[in-house]
């Protein structure tokens, strides 16, 4: 039996009873709200749980994203039009996923729809052979984001494993420095949340993000290091931007010792015309893409300094290998090229980023004094409910997040119309519009309201 601490044969003050008791009248306030919820969600999805009950007899869970997968069944989309998206079950939403920041065009672009159509009509399908976009479409890139040189992959996974395999064999050296709450990709998550499924497990060494002294101590205190990868914000991590401070400091760390820098801009290459790099003065030794830049196609990129890049290079004897059926595939490289060239100008992309930040500040007022709070940059960002009612949030170890407030709050912004992640991130899309954003930041601001007794700190 375990001794009984003296703290609790003392009496209790009146304070105290108070405080227990709220506390405990609050939770059975939040766990009422959220069965409420969701008996709500399942009558109103009846479509949506009998096609989750066919999908798992062909798919473990009924399902091949995990973070798709939500409780007690996820709903199915039918078709997306625009910013909006629709649900089997007939129900509207404005598309808050944003096809985690890959759905930038919406789903029904008339110029992604135009390269489509002429690609299908006048180029074909899987040449099998370099082709001329391919060429075009890295030389905009490159100008886009200050490359020496670039090869494509078909994901940002792919990115980071060509980039770290090319970082490896320039240094002779294998090590690699990442940092807590970091997501790379599919078999590269680092404490985000994401059930871990690494490789090359032993030679990962993991860093505090946002900590210029851990960051310094990890990267010049590692022995045989290749590199060091890091994201300006983490975006599976809860859209948690890096200082302007810290990221300059891992990058001369990084120099001093000889690794290989490697930024992931998977999503964060949207957030400005030459990417959060430019936003945060940097200069990479390599550069990791993905998402948007294939047009809605599957696509990534990797690039950087010629002489790291230059592994690749096919005409030298002991070149690395580097395949992929569709890495230049024509529809990704017409889709991908017509969309950055055409519609996501850097004019538009400016304007774009001033409109998701003025949207963040307002939700990041009317959140104060709650344990709601919203994190990110530009058009990308994210919720949080954590018990302390963290504001200023730097890391994934500040973050205590309330699952049950978070899916609470994921239940009821569904029955307004906005399709969110379960995890809460929020990626907008160019042709959102402005009254949907101010009535989201209302339905907030009322969703807080209903619940002041459960979400409010006790500060």
């Amino acid at each position: 039996m375990a001794p009984i601490a003296l703290a609790d044969t003392l009496p209790k003050t009146p304070a105290d009873v108070k405080a227990k008791a709220a506390t405990t009248g609050s939770e059975s306030a939040l766990k009422a709200a959220l069965s409420a919820a969701q008996a709500r969600f399942e009558a109103a999805n009846p479509k949506s749980q009998k096609q989750h009950e066919v999908a798992v007899k062909s798919l473990p869970g009924g399902n091949t994203r995990s973070l798709l997968h939500t409780s007690p069944f996820p709903l199915s989309m039918k078709c997306g039009k625009g910013p909006y998206v629709f649900d089997e079950d007939g129900h509207k939403y404005l598309d808050f996923v944003g096809e985690l920041t890959a759905g930038i065009y919406g789903h029904s672009h008339p110029v992604i729809r135009e390269a489509i159509v002429s690609t299908f009509d006048h180029v074909g399908l899987n040449l099998g052979s370099t082709i001329v976009q391919e060429e075009r479409h890295a030389a905009l890139i490159r100008q886009r984001f200050n490359l020496e040189s670039i090869r494509f992959t078909n994901s940002g996974t792919e990115a980071t494993m060509h980039a770290l395999a090319a970082a490896r064999r320039f240094t002779s050296h294998r090590k690699v420095v990442v940092f807590n709450g970091g997501y790379h990709g599919a078999v590269f998550s680092f404490g985000s949340g994401v059930a871990p499924n690494n490789v090359d497990l032993d030679d990962w060494v993991l860093g505090k993000y946002n900590d210029i002294t851990s960051a310094r101590n990890a990267i010049e205190g590692t022995r045989g290091l290749a590199a060091v990868l890091v994201e300006g914000m983490q975006g599976a991590g809860g859209c948690i931007p890096a200082t302007q401070e810290f990221m300059l400091a891992v990058q001369e760390s990084a120099k001093k010792v000889g690794a290989v820098f490697i930024l992931d801009e998977v999503m964060t290459s949207r957030l400005a015309p030459g990417g959060l790099q430019s936003i945060l003065g940097l200069k990479p030794d390599m550069t990791t893409f993905g998402k948007y830049l294939g047009g809605g196609f599957a696509f990534g990129a990797f690039g950087g300094r010629a002489d790291i890049m230059s592994v690749y290079d096919p005409r030298n004897k002991d070149a690395l290998a580097h395949s992929g059926t569709f890495n230049n595939n024509t529809m990704t490289m017409h889709a991908g090229y017509a969309g950055l060239s055409k519609v996501l100008t850097p004019e538009v992309n400016v304007e774009f980023n001033a409109m998701g930040d003025v949207f963040l500040e307002k939700l990041k007022r009317i959140t104060k004094g709650t344990k709601c709070c919203f994190t990110g940059r530009g058009a990308v960002l994210a919720v949080h409910f954590t018990h302390q009612g963290a504001q200023d949030i730097r890391c994934v170890e500040e973050v205590d997040e309330d699952w049950d407030l978070k899916d609470l709050f994921w239940f009821e912004m569904l029955e307004e119309g906005y399709w969110i992640t379960r995890r809460g991130s929020i990626a907008l899309i160019l042709e959102t519009p402005q009254e949907e954003l101010d009535r989201f930041v209302d339905c907030v601001g009322a969703f807080l309201e209903k619940h002041r007794s459960i979400v409010a700190t006790s500060a």
